[in-house]
Formats: structure tokens, C-alpha cells, sequence
């Protein structure tokens, strides 16, 4: 009889103490029931750990998603319409977060991004929530993401009793990464040579891009050599002109979106859930027409490319890996299937169906320049 009244009550939430991306020990109770999320990209992670019902956690979130990434926003407010009830916050680092609101919605947890770690200890605000008893913990897909993304998908996991389903989605990315890494261990072939643009035509300023880290890390991943690399010493910065004319790369890689909502009628590429790559692909090509690509190779030959920037910002980056593989060694990874890969992702842990345009090129598939 015991044993039956205990099978009938609800799981008791019980302390975790987490450590999260900083390394800083955060006591939780889990499974978390009411989450803020500092981003509201971070629905790209909770959502692949609970598909079923990705919202049923959040109470509040920051007011990004319907700018950064509107058709994303688009199909979750058609599938779960009770997001545009759902109370929006500032940034942290704009300074427009605002602590009391969130103290109000009475959150089990704030999970923020790594980036915003000055700031949020600049303003004391963990120290204010701390006071409320409201733990903040910190996730990174960003800074750090080929570092970070799988101990940020555990602490995730963590948070909304969903472990199994995190070290799913670990496996599955890894063996993703590996059908890469593997083929380029074992053939080792010529590295080309990568010029990674973040946002192009985003503004008219030229250009930004990535060092180590993040895309830059990528291409190096997916068997290419990272331009910046060596001119940007942290994740993010920009390089001139001059040194893209100099270096000559073998390849250019322009990450977009449809930034309508922040840069209206810009010349950015609006790849991403569901674009029109035919539009995104005239945009694009406009793009080489700058001073800074005059005369390149990848230019001349028609190795330009545009991938969703958001792949920057999410867990999903092992796809962009795979895309980047094919088109830095066609030769070795004709039989490999990034967009085949991307919907087996969204069949086995996204609630969204998968909807094309993510990539487009100006060379066709047989590599022909267009």
C-alpha cells in the first residue's frame, strides 16, 4: 500500500548543484519548473531536449528570436501560439534586462549566455537574485561553442530532468563531427584557405569575421584553414580590406540571415528555416562585387558560399561542419549528406519539421561557378 501512494505522487524536486560554464558551483532545484531564458535563442537548446513540450518550462525570455531568426520564431508561434503571451526581457549587456520583472515571474532558474557574464557581475545581479533565492547559470554556444556546447547540453539536461535525452544529442553530434574528422585523418589533404565573413552586409563595414573559435574553429574542423585566425586574437573581431585582397583565399564563407526586422532591406543573405535561396544566392553574389573581394581566387572560381549565421549560436554546429566538408573537399565527402543530417536532427529531437535553405553557393553542385 505504501509503495502505491508513493507511485502515486508527483517527482519531488530535489537540490542539484551544478557546475556551469564559468565554473561556478549553483545549487538548483530539478527538475527546473520555470526557466528565464536569457536568449531567446536558447529555445535551439531546450527544445531538443524536450520536444514535446519546449515551452511548458520557459516563463520568460529575451525579446531576440522574432528579429535574429524570424521564420524559426514564425513556426514555433504557429505550433505553440501561447509564446506571444510570454513576458520578454532586455539583454543584459545593453543594460535593458529587468531584474525585477524577472524576480516577479518567480523562475527556478535564469539561464544565461557566457557572454553576458561581465555585465550581468557589473550590475550585481547575481548577487540580487541571490538574495530572492533565484540561482543564474551560465551556458556557452557562443564564445567557446566547440568547447562549451557539450557540458552546456548537460547542464540543460540537468536543469529539466532530461539527461538521457542530452547524452542522445551528444552522441548524435559527435558521430556527425566524426564522419568528418575521421575521413580527413585518415586522407589528410591539402588544406584551402578560408575566409570566414560574420553578418556580410549586415552594415557597409568590411569585415568581420572570426579567430580561433566559433566558425573559425569550424573550418578548421571541416578541413579548411581559417583566414583570421591569426589576425583576430579572440573569437570575434575584423580584418581589413587589404588583408583579404592579400591573402587570396581558396574559399569565402558569409554567414546570413534575414535580418529585416534589424537592418531593413539590407545587403545581408537571408538564408535560414525555409528561404528562398534563389533570393538569398542574387545576394551574394552582389556581395563579391566589394573592394575587399577584388580579384580574389574564390571569386574568380566561384567558391563563395552563405551559411545561417545562427549556426554561431546554437548546438546545432555539427551540420555546418558537414556542409563546410563538402564544399572545402568535394572529392572526399561526395557521399556525405548535411542537409540528410539536419533532418534526422529535426525527426529525432525537434519539434519543428525540417524546412530547406540554410546553405547556398555560387558554384553548382557538379562545381561548376554559376
Amino acid at each position: 500500500m505504501a509503495l502505491l501512494v508513493c507511485a502515486g505522487q508527483p517527482a519531488v524536486a530535489e537540490t542539484t548543484h551544478i557546475t556551469d560554464v564559468a565554473g561556478r558551483v549553483v545549487e538548483v532545484e530539478t527538475p527546473a519548473k520555470r526557466l528565464i531564458l536569457g536568449e531567446g535563442r536558447q529555445i535551439y537548446f531546450v527544445a531538443a531536449l524536450d520536444r514535446e513540450a519546449p515551452f511548458s518550462h520557459i516563463v520568460g525570455w529575451r525579446d531576440d528570436l522574432s528579429k535574429a531568426d524570424p521564420e524559426s520564431y514564425a513556426a514555433y508561434l504557429e505550433r505553440y501560439p501561447e509564446i506571444a503571451k510570454l513576458p520578454t526581457f532586455g539583454g543584459m549587456k545593453d543594460g535593458s534586462f529587468d531584474v525585477e520583472q524577472a524576480v516577479s515571474l518567480k523562475p527556478d532558474v535564469i539561464v544565461m549566455n557566457i557572454d553576458a557574464k561581465t555585465a550581468t557581475e557589473e550590475a550585481g545581479y547575481i548577487e540580487t537574485l541571490a538574495k530572492v533565492g533565484i540561482p543564474l547559470v551560465y551556458v556557452d554556444f557562443r564564445e567557446k561553442p566547440m568547447l562549451n556546447t557539450e557540458p552546456s547540453m548537460r547542464i540543460i539536461g540537468k536543469l529539466l530532468g532530461k539527461e538521457t535525452v542530452a547524452e542522445d544529442f551528444i552522441a548524435f553530434r559527435k558521430k556527425s563531427i566524426e564522419a568528418v574528422t575521421d575521413v580527413l585523418d585518415e586522407k589528410k589533404p591539402a588544406r584551402p584557405l578560408v575566409f570566414v565573413e560574420r553578418a556580410g552586409g549586415y552594415s557597409d563595414d568590411c569585415c568581420m569575421s572570426f579567430g580561433d573559435e566559433n566558425f573559425g574553429k569550424m573550418v578548421e574542423i571541416a578541413g579548411g584553414t581559417n583566414m583570421a585566425k591569426d589576425m583576430i586574437p579572440g573569437t570575434f573581431g575584423s580584418v581589413n580590406p587589404e588583408q583579404i585582397i592579400a591573402s587570396d583565399p581558396d574559399q569565402v564563407i558569409v554567414t546570413g540571415g534575414n535580418w529585416e526586422g534589424y537592418v531593413p532591406g539590407g545587403a545581408w543573405v537571408g538564408v535560414g528555416y525555409g528561404a528562398d535561396e534563389a533570393a538569398a544566392r542574387v545576394k551574394l553574389e552582389a556581395l563579391t562585387k566589394r573592394p575587399a573581394f577584388t580579384g580574389i581566387k574564390a571569386v574568380k572560381t566561384g567558391e563563395v558560399h552563405a551559411i545561417w549565421h545562427q549556426f554561431y549560436n546554437n548546438p546545432y554546429q555539427f551540420v555546418a561542419i558537414q556542409e563546410m566538408a563538402k564544399w572545402m573537399h568535394p572529392d572526399l565527402f561526395g557521399d556525405l549528406d548535411p542537409e540528410a543530417t539536419f533532418k534526422e536532427l529535426h525527426a529525432r529531437f525537434l519539434p519543428l519539421p525540417y524546412k530547406p535553405g540554410y546553405f547556398v553557393s555560387l558554384t553548382d553542385k557538379d562545381g561548376t561557378a554559376k
